[in-house]
This record gives C-alpha cells, structure tokens and sequence, in this order.
C-alpha cells in the first residue's frame, strides 16, 4: 500500500553543485523532483557539459519558471526565452542558459532528474532502430469520430505490438500515433517494418516506418542519441505504407532479402549532413 512521503527542497542532504548553480534532487517514491537556482552567466554547455560529457542536455524536463528568465536552444536550432510563472516542458537534446543579471530559481516536476549534472554512465551499443507514425491521424479522426477512432488505435498499438514480439523487437515507447522499437538484427527491423506496413491497412490506415543502425545509449529502458533522432528523421519522410532506411541499416542487413531503392542524400531537420535513404521492399515484390 502506497505512503504519504515527504522531502524538504530545503534539505542541504539533497544538493550538489551544478556549475555556477546548486540543484536539490528531492526522491519522492519512485520519483525526483528538483530545484535548480543559478547565477547569472550560468550555462549548461559552459557548467556542466565538461562534467556531463554529452554534446548536449539529454534529460527530459518539465518545468515551472519560479524567478529570473531562462533561454533555451534545442540541437536543431529552436529557440524560445521563459519568463517567471511560465510552465514549459524542454525534450532531450538542448542547452538552457540564464538570461540577463538576475538568477533563475526553478522547480522540475518531470520526476526524471535524479542523475542531473552528474557525469553520464550508460550503456552504447549498437543498435536497430524502427520508428513508426500513423498517416494523417488528424483527418482520420474528423472522419470517424472519437470513440471509432480511439478503437482503431487500440487495435493499431495490438497488431504493431504482435508483430515486434514475432520480430524480437524491444518496444521502447509509443510516439503520439507510433511507436519505436529496438532490435539487435538490422534484417529482423526490415523484416518487421514490412509486417507492419502491410498489417494495419486492414484498418484503414497507413504508417509511415523509418529503419536505421546506429549506436545508441541505454538508460533504464529508454534510448537515447542520434541514432534515435535519425530513425525520426527518415521515417517523418517516409510515404504512406512506405519503409526507408539508411545506408548503415542497408549495408549489414542481410543480403538477397531486400531491395533498396536509393532516394539520395536528403538534409534531414537537426543532422549534421545529408544521409542517404533508400526504400525498401522484399525481394522478389514487384515494385511501382
């Protein structure tokens, strides 16, 4: 049976210092809530990447702004400034700063930060990644209404999930209308991305599937990287029922039991450079 527990944002015992800054990790059950009060020129990629060691901030934050006003830049160059009272959620992969001379005073209530400002200890692998996104989920739910609407995604999430156990595919998290998955085998990604593709258009809908190999970090059971944005990126771009990959997916998938069809470089949102993305389909299918 669940406790009432409490924790102090007071209590020195749950401090550490972050930079020219101090947060308090206050453990509330299976939670952490914290408290981040920074000085004015405190940066996270000037005070805490070098202890960190990640390009960026990949902690998931959901924030309440108590004073002073905080800007923030995601890795793919979105910008926005908060101000006092503003409650913002800010996704991984960013960098936060305080503006002007007065110091920010902040609460986080995402329940994820215990391990702020402390040096990464992951785990890399690599790994497959399939990111999958219903296709005009918006028109779709017009069309039909709420509750035939809410009765086709059960029976989406039912099948996708059917066809990641028959895969062995790790399901990491849903995505909105989608889900992304893990496997260890490049070919077993495919191979299920094909699956799902086909399934779900019994329901009248149609997903888009992007596939990509690349290495990854573990933490708990959520993945995190680039890998994880590039798989994103490929599928957003993806056509109705279609399944694109990446070079790396294609070069150790296994040989004789794909066609990929190159669709060139393409200047993905938030990448370095362009990647090269191919569709793919079984051998022996007729293409368009």
């Amino acid at each position: 049976m669940a406790r009432l527990s409490r924790a102090n944002l007071g209590d020195p015992a749950h401090q550490r210092p972050i930079g020219r800054g101090v947060g308090t990790m206050n453990p509330i059950g299976p939670l952490v809530v914290g408290r981040a009060q920074l000085e004015p020129g405190w940066r996270w990629s000037v005070d805490l990447r070098p202890v960190v060691g990640t390009a960026s901030c990949m902690v998931h934050h959901l924030q309440v702004l108590l004073s002073g006003r905080l800007g923030v830049r995601m890795d793919d160059g979105e910008e926005a400034e908060f101000g006092p009272l503003d409650t913002f959620e800010i996704p991984p992969g960013h960098d936060t700063w305080v503006v002007g001379d007065e110091p920010v005073d902040l609460l986080d209530i995402s329940g994820n930060v215990a391990d702020f400002g402390l040096p990464t200890t992951t785990s890399r692998v690599v790994a497959t990644l399939l990111m999958t996104d219903i296709v005009a989920s918006t028109a779709n739910l017009a069309r039909v209404g709420d509750l035939a609407w809410r009765q086709t995604l059960a029976n989406h999430d039912r099948l996708v999930r059917a066809e990641l156990r028959r895969a062995q595919g790790r399901e990491i998290n849903t995505t909105g209308d989608g889900f992304l998955a893990e496997f260890a085998s490049a070919a077993a990604a495919l191979d299920c991305a094909l699956r799902i593709a086909s399934v779900v258009e019994d329901l009248g809908v149609q997903v888009r599937l992007g596939v990509h190999t690349g290495e990854i970090e573990r933490v708990e059971a959520d993945v995190r990287g680039m890998a994880v944005h590039t798989a994103a990126r490929v599928m957003s771009i993806a056509g109705p029922s279609e399944v694109l990959t990446t070079l790396m997916t294609r070069l150790i998938a296994e040989s004789g039991s794909f066609v990929f069809e190159s669709r060139g470089a393409q200047g993905l949102k938030g990448l370095p450079s362009p990647i090269e993305v191919f569709a793919v389909r079984r051998a022996g299918q007729t293409g368009e």
